[in-house]
């Protein structure tokens, strides 16, 4: 029987082993949840010029892993009493949209099917670098920033006809909370769920502001390795972004689970299938589910943008817990995947 250690090593070794990949696995990996200790690894470089090595205290960007923070935050505006889930879009925000359809609500915009247009599509888009070649990125400081890259075009489809993966419906939601909450959305986040959690070591930093500890992501160029710095905007908000830590993870799935950021029936909810995908994967509020038929296998958050990857999944049966933040493109999937089914075969 392996050692999760051990698990962990053959997960990373096939990878590099992997001719897919052209580049090593550099990241953290951290495995909770079951009865043994948490076990973490760290692998690669946070900063490559410098030399300094990836440690399981690193803090890493995990783009549209957040998407599920923004629902949390809408959930516990619903809890409130100052939203509800069938809420229009019209009467929640303070911003016109003539191009909309005015029957978009706040369930339709949590869960991928309201059919406003995406400021990134990635039905006909694969690079997000080309978004900000002609925009400055460190213009995009505020959520408002980002509704001129789409609230002037048309719908994408009717409202509730299907779902479709939408960057612009969590801009909109990033709205929402500012204007139920008074608050600004990163202000909101880090105070009632960050703070909430324990989640010292997160934060939406800006790019050219990065703390201690720290990994800067990495893109590998035909002319060598880069930094993500001019592939993003320079501080993240309500569709992606934030930066946050292997264990800060997992003080938020302990949050979330343990009912201090949600009641029991509003976690249950945003936890459940709202939505599918296809017949294997469904969609709850900001997290994915997969299904094996109609019981539910993991549910997880994952990221992906230049210099960005991540994973973070809970599986259903036995609360296993696999976290993998990587520096580099498209690293964790994988990874992830194979840590979790050697461990769940070794048990």
């Amino acid at each position: 029987m392996n050692s999760t250690s051990e698990n962990i090593e053959q997960a990373v070794r096939a990878y590099n082993e992997n001719e897919e990949y052209d580049v090593l696995f550099s990241g953290v990996i951290k495995v909770s949840g079951m009865e043994d200790p948490s076990t973490e690894a760290a692998y690669g470089h946070a900063n490559r010029s410098e030399q300094v090595a990836n440690r399981a205290t690193t803090r890493f960007g995990i783009a549209s892993g957040c998407k599920i923070f923004t629902a949390v935050a809408i959930c516990q505006l619903v809890e409130q009493g100052k939203l509800a889930f069938d809420t229009k879009l019209s009467e929640c925000s303070d911003v016109s949209f003539p191009k909309f359809d005015p029957s978009i609500t706040v369930h339709h915009l949590l869960t991928h099917s309201s059919g406003v247009p995406d400021y990134f599509d990635e039905e006909v888009m694969d690079d997000f670098e080309e978004l900000w070649r002609e925009r400055p990125t460190y213009g995009m400081t505020e959520v408002s920033h980002f509704l001129p890259l789409f609230a002037e075009q048309s719908m994408k489809f009717a409202p509730g006809e299907r779902f479709a993966y939408n960057n612009s419906g969590y801009i909109l939601l990033g709205l929402i909370v500012e204007n139920v909450s008074g608050l600004k959305f990163r202000d909101y986040v880090e105070t009632h769920i960050f703070k909430s959690c324990g989640m010292t070591d997160s934060g939406y930093f800006r790019m050219d502001r990065l703390p201690e500890r720290t990994a800067l992501g990495y893109i590998d160029s035909e002319d060598g390795w880069k930094t993500n710095i001019f592939s993003l905007p320079v501080v993240g908000g309500p569709d992606g972004g934030a930066f946050t830590t292997a264990g800060d993870l997992d003080k938020f799935w302990n949050a979330l689970l343990g009912y201090q950021l949600l009641s029991e029936s509003l976690t249950q909810k945003l936890l459940s299938p709202q939505i599918t995908e296809d017949e294997n994967t469904a969609y709850g509020y900001g997290i994915w589910i997969g299904m094996n038929g109609k019981h539910v296998r993991c549910r997880y958050i994952m990221g992906f943008d230049p210099g960005v990857s991540m994973v973070s999944r809970v599986y259903a049966d036995s609360g296993l817990r696999v976290h993998v933040l990587a520096n580099i493109d498209g690293a964790a999937w994988q990874v992830a995947a194979d840590v979790g089914a050697s461990i769940r075969e070794s048990k």
